[in-house]
């Protein structure tokens, strides 16, 4: 990104330091000056639908606060101080230590610092996460990545790993940046247990934490859920450890995508077909059963629901939920606004993605980083159709509430509702997208009764 944009919908890469927080027992310290730290915890948890502090986040977290002093004679004895500091106040698996924009700027080098503890046995890391270098998706990868090298690796010099037949590791939703992370990744860890694997999830409340990281080389195949965030992780595991991947292209929302995913992950890792066929149709069955009785609510209200749809997210979700809208509930895309600024060579297997499945609203994707002008497109298409659903952000909620159009929350920033484990992923996350849109029927109508009252 080398434009100025407004109505941001990420961070920059220190953003990360939420990457290292949702895995349990793991540690950020921030090499950067004052408020940095601060600031991507305000931007990446409690805008992002007020997912907490977590251990050793928040006001916790160990920072350099660098100075004028640190920019003129260097900051690395002031890092290692507070690395060793940190290890003694702050309980951890892991440590995980990330310059900012002024350790990157004046050349301080936190993978070296880290290493002189790593030395000595210390679960230390040190990566560079300078703002200026990337986004949050750009920052989560290079956590990702210095953990398997710095920290991961160190467990097989000595001998290879050894392939454990059915053990995947999953890289999808990036933690906090990702409003729904949290409950996505307990979705999915619990559809691919349905097949019969072992699944380091790596992250969140479902994770056994660095256990599972220290797993990773032994895994017989990496999951990719996502256009492009996690790319670089999964070729870089496969050309340390020959672990090949299976990519599925964005969330799996729904009945349809879901049981594509399944089926893809089986065939990628030549598990039976009848069974997978047996766990597919019992969770179809169930979730369409649910969607028929769905239905009953549809023929009630249908000249109430909407079925122009606006989605505005990153590439994981808005692929995922405009394909379960269009091919599953019959809604007409209007507007998909992928936000989180793909690498242009990711652009065009995005395209080809969203082509697959949706062929004929081609033009309705396009790529934006500028929160603004996507408000100012859905606004000028939509006019005065009051048959939207608007699919993003608490600046396309304020969009929807002008114009009385239906909306549900899906990405950056999310201040006006709570997340815990809410996920739109799966068949489950299929059915619990459709309560959050559909409410929207009654509060809509309370809303019409009391402006015609006043």
């Amino acid at each position: 990104m080398s434009t100025l944009i407004s109505q941001p919908r990420f961070s920059c890469a220190l953003a990360a330091q939420q990457t290292v927080l949702a895995i349990p027992g793991g540690v950020p310290i921030i090499h950067a000056g004052p408020g940095c730290s601060s600031k991507q915890y305000i931007f990446a948890a409690t805008q992002s639908g007020f997912q907490g502090e977590g251990y050793a986040g928040g006001i916790h977290v160990s920072c350099t606060n660098s100075s004028e002093k640190e920019v003129v004679f260097g900051g690395e004895k002031k890092l290692s101080a507070l690395i060793e500091g940190t290890l003694k106040v702050i309980k951890g698996d892991l440590y995980v230590a990330m310059s900012g924009c002024t350790a990157g700027i004046i050349g301080d080098n936190a993978g070296e610092v880290a290493g002189t503890f790593a030395e000595q046995g210390k679960p230390v890391v040190g990566v560079d996460c300078a703002g200026f270098r990337g986004n949050s998706y750009f920052g989560h990868e290079v956590v990702v990545n210095g953990i398997i090298d710095q920290y991961v690796d160190g467990f097989y010099q000595e001998e290879a790993p050894q392939v454990q037949k059915g053990l995947v590791n999953v890289f999808a939703s990036v933690p906090y940046q990702d409003s729904f992370w949290r409950g996505d990744l307990e979705q999915i860890k619990a559809l691919l247990e349905k097949l019969g694997l072992k699944v380091n999830i790596l992250f969140g409340y479902s994770s056994a934490g660095v256990s599972e990281w220290k797993n990773i080389p032994n895994a017989e195949a990496n999951i990719l859920v996502g256009p492009w965030c996690g790319k670089k992780i999964v070729d870089h595991l496969k050309a340390k450890y020959k672990t090949p991947y299976i990519q599925f292209p964005y969330l799996p929302v729904g009945a349809k995508a879901t049981s594509a995913f399944l089926r893809a992950v089986a065939q990628g890792l030549g598990l039976d077909s009848a069974f997978t066929e047996s766990v597919i149709k019992k969770e179809e069955d169930r979730f369409y059963n649910y969607l028929v009785s769905f239905a009953d609510f549809i023929a009630e209200y249908k000249g109430a629901v909407p079925y122009e749809l606006y989605v505005a997210g990153d590439g994981l979700y808005s692929l995922g939920v405009a394909d379960f809208l269009a091919n599953e509930l019959g809604y007409i895309p209007k507007g998909v606004y992928l936000d989180d600024d793909p690498p242009k060579a990711a652009e065009e297997k995005i395209k080809e993605a969203f082509k697959a499945v949706l062929p004929e609203y081609e033009s309705a994707l396009s790529f934006q980083a500028d929160g603004e002008l996507i408000v100012k497109d859905i606004d000028q298409k939509i006019g005065d159709s009051k048959k939207a659903l608007i699919l993003g952000s608490y600046w396309e909620n304020q969009l929807a509430r002008k114009k009385n159009e239906f909306f549900a929350s899906l990405s950056m920033p999310v201040i006006t509702e709570v997340v815990t484990n809410g996920s739109y992923a799966g068949y489950s996350g299929g059915l619990y997208l459709l309560e959050k849109i559909y409410a929207n029927t009654f509060k809509q109508a309370r809303s019409a009764q009391n402006n015609s009252g006043n």
